[in-house]
């Protein structure tokens, strides 16, 4: 599903909501999450999952072109735990085909 899918699920399910404001409430939600973990701040979506932020130590690395050693600095990357209830409704799919878009 892509958000604007997300978005027009939300205008369609909810007649009362203009399709505008579906798109700015489902904007505001997702830069609230960007921001929260910008900042360094874990977000938990009960029923969902969690989002944190792992730390991926500097290495040493290669330049695949030329084969050269390279220093690859630290990195904070994303991570996404999904919750107990996301988890078990996943799992009940198994033996079902996967849909791609």
């Amino acid at each position: 599903m892509t958000k604007s899918e997300l978005i027009a699920l939300l205008a369609e399910r909810y007649p009362q909501l203009v399709a505008k404001d579906a798109d700015y409430a489902v904007k505001t939600i997702l830069d609230a999450m960007i921001a929260a973990l910008a900042g360094g701040q874990r977000i938990e979506i009960r029923g969902f999952g969690s989002f944190a932020l792992n730390s991926r130590p500097p290495r040493i690395g290669r330049n695949p072109k030329s084969g050269d050693k390279v220093m690859v600095p630290e990195k904070r990357v994303p991570h996404f735990k999904p919750g107990k209830d996301l988890r078990e409704r996943v799992d009940a799919m198994v033996g079902q085909p996967i849909r791609d878009n």
